[in-house]
């Protein structure tokens, strides 16, 4: 019998919804409480590694994500100079096993839709325009505060609510992200028949230009930079004069950034939670737990893994006491942190200059040797 039967979740991301197909598998009632009115259409693209996509075939999604995104499991780098020279191919790491590529691009609203048709299948409830106020709690039960005056009781509240998580600080911990100093311009463009992986440029007039395939006919580009104001209303034309200086598939990717391409920007931040991510019966998962910049790609990853690691240790456990929390931090804190450090030490070092004298194999070996092994 699970250490729950009725649990509240905040928050209907990849690390929400991870959990609640799980938890739901099991038998458990899964409410989960979402902001937006209903599920967004927008959005650009996602890198998911390997140890995300050993997550997603243990949900059995792997076959649906993998026809609609595009698989490959080799690196390139490229020169920042006019022809976008080749230095290197390179072999990536199958963090997930040799039996699944390293690395799948795909349309960040095509996974949420796969997540969320999982965990509604599985039984978990979806409650929409639902904003949180507040947490209370005593030893048997856990009720949320809505902004409309409901009172909402549960055994355990997940908070997977994100970046500037309401659960964290309604449950007592005072940690918020902090930027970075640089921001990325991102882009959702049609793919040139040559962007088969994807190929990082470190230097020019940007930290890094980046690209990743999505499917069959689209990709998304980005260009990271010393965070700044910046105009998204005029985004297409920025982002095209940064794009100007790299060559190879830069040349193809700067001609689809007109008026009407989809681009946002964004400012990287940082934050871990150090130390046990529950307060009680209340606890924090993903990106409400912790953040780095994209610099590894292993965001989602860490989120999706939370999300399973957490619903594993409720289904096993038969109460929800200290043994359980013990678990579920010595599973993944340092794991997590060996992630977020790692993020934020490889875009200091490009912030520093630095970047040409760091030992970015070893940081890289370091990261990929933790996450391979399952959560």
């Amino acid at each position: 019998m699970a250490a729950v039967s009725k649990v509240g979740i905040v928050g209907s991301g990849a690390a929400g919804l991870t959990a609640a197909a799980l938890l739901a598998d099991a038998g458990v009632d899964v409410e989960i409480l979402e902001k937006a009115d209903g599920p967004s259409p927008l959005g650009s693209g996602i890198t998911l590694q390997g140890n995300a996509l050993r997550i997603f075939r243990q949900l059995g999604i792997w076959d649906e994500i993998a026809a609609k995104g595009f698989a490959f499991s080799e690196l390139g780098l490229r020169a920042p100079d006019p022809a976008g020279t080749v230095l290197a191919v390179m072999d990536d790491a199958r963090t997930g096993g040799a039996d699944l590529p390293a690395t799948l691009g795909m349309y960040r609203p095509d996974l949420a839709e796969a997540l969320r048709r999982r965990a509604e299948s599985a039984g978990a409830r979806i409650s929409y325009g639902r904003t949180v106020k507040g947490v209370e709690q005593d030893s048997g039960s856990v009720t949320v505060i809505t902004d409309d005056g409901d009172r909402l009781s549960y055994d355990l509240l997940i908070g997977a609510d994100g970046l500037h998580s309401v659960v964290r600080s309604a449950i007592g911990i005072d940690v918020a992200p902090e930027p970075t100093g640089m921001g990325i311009w991102r882009a959702f463009v049609e793919r040139p028949a040559d962007v088969v992986r994807t190929d990082l440029v470190y230097g020019g007039p940007c930290f890094i230009a980046g690209y990743c395939p999505t499917g069959q006919d689209t990709m998304y580009a980005y260009l990271v930079e010393n965070a700044q104001e910046r105009s998204v209303e005029d985004g297409p034309r920025i982002m095209a004069g940064l794009a100007a200086a790299y060559g190879g598939p830069w040349k193809e990717i700067q001609s689809s950034l007109d008026h009407s391409a989809r681009v946002n920007y964004t400012r990287f931040t940082k934050h871990f939670v150090d130390g046990p991510w529950n307060r009680g019966r209340a606890v924090i998962i993903g990106d409400a737990a912790h953040s780095c910049p994209p610099t590894i790609a292993q965001g989602a990853a860490m989120a999706v893994e939370d999300g399973a690691v957490l619903a594993e240790l409720l289904v096993e456990h038969e109460r929800l006491d200290d043994s359980l929390w013990e678990e579920f931090t010595e599973r993944r804190l340092e794991r997590a942190r060996v992630v977020v450090e790692s993020s934020v030490q490889l875009g200091q070092w490009m912030l520093d200059g630095q970047i040409r004298d760091a030992d970015v194999p070893g940081l890289m070996g370091k990261v990929a040797a933790t996450v391979s092994s399952p959560a």
